[in-house]
């Protein structure tokens, strides 16, 4: 059904392209293959909105509405649940009570998320004001037909097709700005299940000012957070773990290269990059998941 009505639209397009061919407009003719790519990409799901599942990934599996041990190739809590069977956990199934906001939706933050979500977390936070692009590519998680779509929307969409179970909220926001930090407190505070206070924020971002806007907001709420991040030239990365009222606030123990008042922006090289390796933040994000759960 699907194939015949894009084969008549197809045709249509065809009859249209020989007729905006004649009046030699570069912008129609442009509009018109951009309308032509979608519909193809119906039968792929390149054509999904952002949020949306692609083709098939409704057909997965319904939600599950208990977690089971029981040993079967249809449950993908199986193995997650030995972890209890064997004494290790005690109690598993509680892992879907607790919400975690993730800020960053990079190498690191998309990674962390996607180990959470198959884990089961009960609902996931996530914050970035950046879009996908092919030079993400080098990292993993993103796929290129998500070039151009909002990381946030881009990662609710795969990590809901992975777990239908996991609940997930998408802000396109940065929030070192005014009014996106105080939607940022707001979500701190009402975001977790049932509308109370998430259990965690994973700071994932790349820039100081970020980092300090997340310590903000959790020393004046007094949340548990931990921060991420990899070095310049993608050989190291670190994890810090940050409890206001008991530990250092991140203020007090920043990275040494701010102690001095020194300008990261002149980090940066002119005409290069920051260098990224799939390996190192896959490395950090599998510490930093594992932390989380414990």
């Amino acid at each position: 059904m699907a194939d015949s009505k894009e084969q008549r639209l197809l045709e249509v397009l065809e009859k249209m392209q020989g007729q905006i061919s004649a009046l030699e407009t570069e912008g129609l003719k442009q509009d018109l293959q951009q309308l032509r790519d979608e519909i193809k990409g119906i039968s792929t799901g390149l054509g999904a909105p952002a949020g949306a599942s692609k083709a098939g990934d409704a057909a997965y599996r319904g939600k599950i509405e208990q977690l089971s041990s029981e040993v079967r190739d249809d449950n993908p809590y199986s193995r997650l649940m030995a972890l209890k069977s064997m004494g290790i956990v005690k109690n598993y199934e509680n892992i879907r009570k607790y919400s975690i906001i993730i800020v960053g939706m990079g190498g690191i933050g998309s990674v962390a998320g996607e180990m959470l979500t198959r884990c089961g977390i009960g609902k996931l936070l996530l914050f970035d004001y950046d879009t996908v692009e092919i030079a993400n590519m080098n990292r993993l998680f993103f796929r290129p037909e998500q070039a151009g779509m909002s990381k946030t929307d881009a990662a609710a969409q795969t990590l809901q097709a992975i777990n239908p179970d996991v609940e997930f909220e998408s802000y396109c926001h940065n929030i070192t700005t005014t009014e996106n930090f105080d939607n940022f407190l707001d979500r701190i505070q009402h975001g977790g299940l049932g509308g109370g206070p998430v259990d965690l924020v994973l700071s994932c971002v790349d820039n100081f000012a970020a980092r300090m806007a997340i310590n903000s907001a959790c020393n004046e709420l007094q949340t548990v957070w931990m921060e991420s991040g990899v070095s310049e030239d993608a050989m190291s990365g670190h994890i810090q773990w940050l409890v206001p009222g008991r530990l250092a606030c991140f203020r007090c123990l920043p990275p040494l290269v701010t102690t001095s008042g020194f300008d990261e922006k002149k980090l940066k090289r002119e005409n290069v990059c920051a260098a990224s390796l799939p390996t190192t933040m896959g490395v950090v994000a599998g510490g930093l998941g594992q932390k989380a759960l414990k």
